[in-house]
Order: structure tokens, then sequence, then C-alpha cells
């Protein structure tokens, strides 16, 4: 079980979550903006660092275009399709082992068998967990061929050559474990930076130092989300204090297909007559992956845009916001490192939107799809190999030195579920010829049949407490609003 040291070390490597999958996905073979050279200085005024960043604005877009209109907004892999354990095994009977491959890398696997489908078919489902990520596979389930672990774990590349097997772990436990392992895919909810730049600012001190917006600043604002009082807000907060006012009284939050994003808005946070480079603010901003900058001005204003403006070596993509009060519109580019793969949906030609709503969803939909594909840059790549390399070290040492005695442990708590009958007669499970038992499992083929009554009522026992804390634990998640399965979604909120 992964105790508060495990959380403390993790959050000592990294104060994000990162992504496990890639992110080019069908938008890899599109063209999105030129790149050029913008050199990064340090707080002395020397180029200490040379960053590249891809500039999108809706004047490059390729003309065979197979995927939908360039502005179309789409969520590139939504995690309600991708975290495979919280789906699909979470809250159900399933099995999990620990072991170390050929170079004594310790891993995990996971190993589930699904309902039947519409034809009637069922398969297995396995996930891989290893330091370079999870891997994740389907096999066909043939009632008369006997599927071992061995046998699974051959379908993973360079997993056929195990000199021992691994062995199976019995503490429900376990769970909570591998959950908190694919959280590293990256978060669930998000958290943006929002700048308010007036004319011919170039400076982030500048930019910080606003202490109110304009009009059309605070209107863009509502646009993204509704105002909220902090103290006391009991949703996704986004690294903002709840309690004592500390960053500020308000700010902005919305639910967009389930994710929950809190936006740091710069003139809602705190303002220091005192301090030029206003630290309370860019220590929020400033840590944000994806920053919103907006523009008061003109058309050369928004051009004249740097991201080397903003001296931030955290945050990799920016979008850059202005207002057209002309024909009520607003005008958008995106500044990306070079190194972010690149994401969805295109900008349309030319990056102007009349229509709010639609404004809002694709910039939303930008933003998120932005802040995924950043997690498969070098540095957050890194982070999150260490992050899990530690993560699995430390988890196969306890879960190897636990199942030597988690087998005694159930047998304790087994006994206690056993005499309350009227319990497990209302759970229903019965001792059918298919049920298997993950107790010195030879294949995933044998049944409880051939066990003698007392140790088949014993292992039912454990099998209905081993999914009955899955189930606690999922719906603890979900209530939590940490659960990559809801599609809600908050358009603009009714105001009075």
């Amino acid at each position: 079980m992964i105790n508060e040291n495990h959380k403390r070390r993790i959050e000592d490597i990294s104060s994000s979550t990162t992504d496990l999958a890639a992110r080019r996905g069908v938008f890899s073979r599109r063209r999105y903006g030129s790149v050029e050279m913008l050199a990064s200085c340090d707080s002395e005024g020397s180029e200490s660092l040379v960053r590249r960043f891809r500039i999108e604005n809706g004047e490059q877009v390729e003309k065979d275009e197979v995927y939908g209109s360039p502005s179309t907004p789409v969520l590139e892999n939504p995690e309600y399709q991708t975290r495979w354990y919280f789906k699909f095994f979470l809250g159900k009977l399933h099995q999990n082992y620990v072991g170390a491959d050929a170079d004594k890398i310790p891993f995990f696997l996971s190993v589930v068998l699904t309902d039947a489908n519409s034809q009637g078919v069922q398969q297995y489902r396995a996930i891989l967990w290893r330091k370079t990520g999870a891997q994740k596979i389907c096999l066909s389930h043939s009632p008369g061929k006997p599927l071992t672990v061995k046998s699974i774990l051959s379908n993973f590349q360079n997993m056929d050559k195990i000199e021992k097997g691994p062995k199976e772990i019995f503490s429900p436990e376990i769970q909570k474990d591998l959950l908190l392992l694919e959280e590293q895919e990256g978060s669930v909810n998000f958290k943006f930076g929002v700048l308010f730049a007036k004319a011919r600012q170039t400076t982030d001190d500048e930019m910080f130092s606003n202490e109110t917006g304009t009009k059309e600043f605070d209107k863009f604002v509502s646009l993204l989300g509704e105002k909220i009082r902090l103290k006391s807000w009991d949703k996704y907060r986004g690294g903002l204090d709840v309690k004592g006012d500390m960053t500020g009284k308000y700010s902005a939050y919305t639910i967009y297909e389930g994710h929950e994003i809190m936006f740091h808005v710069s003139t809602l946070l705190p303002y220091s007559k005192d301090n030029r480079q206003q630290v309370e603010r860019k220590r929020h901003i400033g840590n944000d992956i994806v920053n919103i900058i907006f523009l008061e001005g003109t058309h050369l204003d928004h051009v004249n845009f740097k991201p080397t403006m903003i001296k931030s070596q955290f945050t990799h993509i920016f979008a850059v916001v202005s207002y057209e009060k002309d024909d009520d519109s607003y005008r958008l580019s995106v500044y990306s490192e070079e190194s972010v793969p690149l994401f969805g949906p295109t900008l349309p030609n030319p990056p102007i939107f009349k229509n709010h709503q639609e404004f809002r969803e694709f910039l939303l939909v930008k933003l998120i799809n932005g802040e995924k594909a950043a997690f498969n840059t070098p540095t957050f790549a890194q982070k999150r190999e260490r992050t899990l390399d530690m993560l699995i070290k430390d988890l196969y040492t306890e879960h190897m030195a636990e199942n030597r005695g988690a087998e005694l442990f159930f047998n304790v708590v087994v006994s206690k579920i056993l005499l309350k009958q009227k319990w497990m007669e209302r759970a229903n499970v019965t001792s059918r010829g298919n049920q298997r038992t993950m107790l010195n499992r030879r294949a995933f083929s044998d049944v409880l049949s051939d066990a003698s009554k007392t140790s088949r009522r014993k292992e039912e026992a454990r099998q209905v407490e081993f999914v009955r804390i899955g189930q606690a634990l999922k719906l603890d998640t979900i209530v939590k609003g940490d659960a990559p399965t809801s599609l809600a979604t908050t358009s603009l909120f009714k105001r009075e």
C-alpha cells in the first residue's frame, strides 16, 4: 500500500503528473505553423538558453486535410478511453502479479476477463506496469486452451525470457497502488494561467503588475468559466487556497468533457504595490504548463508578441488572444515549444472567431490537448520515468515481502466474513464451474470445483472482499472528481 512517504517523494520528484501515452495520433500528419528561433534570457539579460517555438496563426494549413475542417475541436486520447485500470479492472474480480524481468527490473501485471460482448465473445485485458509506462493488450479467451501468466507476458516485448514466474498479490490494497500508477498518465483536471497584457507591454513584470483588467478582458474571463468564491470551495482548486483567501477571493472555474478546469487569472490573484515582480501571481501562472495571454491593443500588438517576454521555463504553450472590437470577434495564435508533439485542432484561416461559444469550445480543447501533448516533452518524460521507477521499486519491495504473509492474513479476514452468512447471500457469490481461483493458479482455466468445500468458501469470500474494496475505491475516486469517466460539460453559467 502506498504510504505518506511515497506521496511526499512523488511530490518531490514532480509537481505535475505526466502522461504515458504518445500524443501525436492522427494529428502528426498535419502541419502546425512555422517554427522560429526565440532566445530565452535569464534575469541578468544574457541568453542562457535557446528555445524554439512552433507558431500557429492559421496562415499555414495543408490543403489535403483528411480529418475534417481545420477548426473541428476534438479531444485527443480522452481519459475515459485510455485509463484501462479504472474502467475495466477496478471494482471487478481480477488478478495482479509482481515480478522482475531478465534484467532484474521489477514490474507488475494485471489481468481481467471481460464480460461477453454482443457476439458473446470474452477476452482478457492485460496491463504491464513498467518504469517506461503501462503497456496494454487484449487476448482472446479460449475455454479449451489454458492461459498462464507466462503466456500472457510472452505477448509483451522482451518479456518472454523471464527465468522466474511472477507472484500473485493477494492484498486488495494493491488496487489503490495500481490506481496511483495509472494516475501518472496525466491529470484528469487542469489549471491554466490567464495573463492580462496592456498594449505595448513587452515584459512579464509589466503584465503581472496590471492590477485590474479591462471590460473586454473581464468579458473574456467570464466566457471561459464561472467566477467562483474560493473560500470553502469544495471542487477542484488547482493549487489555490480555499481556506484563508491567501491566493485571492475569487477565481474562474468550469467543466469540459468531464475535466474540471481552474483558471489562474492574473487580476484575481493577490497584487502587491511593493513587489514589482508580483511573485505571488508568477508563482501560480509561471508554473502552469499552458498560459493564455490576453493582449489589449491592435493587430500589430498581437503579431509582435514573443514567448520570451514571459520568464518561465515551465510554461510550454502560450495561447495568445486579442479582442477585435470592430466585429466583436476573437483572434487566436498559439505558440508551442518545439519539443511539444503536434496537437489539434488546427486553427482556421484566418484565426478569427465571431461566434463566442464556438471560440470557447475551440480554445478549451486546444488547451487540454496542448497540456497532454506537453507531457511527452523530454522535461516531463524524464520526470515521469523517475516517478514510475521510484513507485514500482517501492511497491515491488513491499508486495514481495507482504506476499509471504498475505495468505495467512486473509485466512483470518475470510473467517470473519464467513460468519456474516446473510451478507454473503446478498453478495450472490456461487461456486459455479467457471469461477476462477486466485490462489496458487497454474492457469487461468483452473476452477474452484476441484478444491475442498472449505477452501472454496474461503476463496469465494476473499473474492467478495477484494471486489468490495475495489468498488469502494472506485466510488471514492468518482466522488472526489478524479474519475476519468464523466463526459459532463458546463457551458456559460447562468448569471443574475
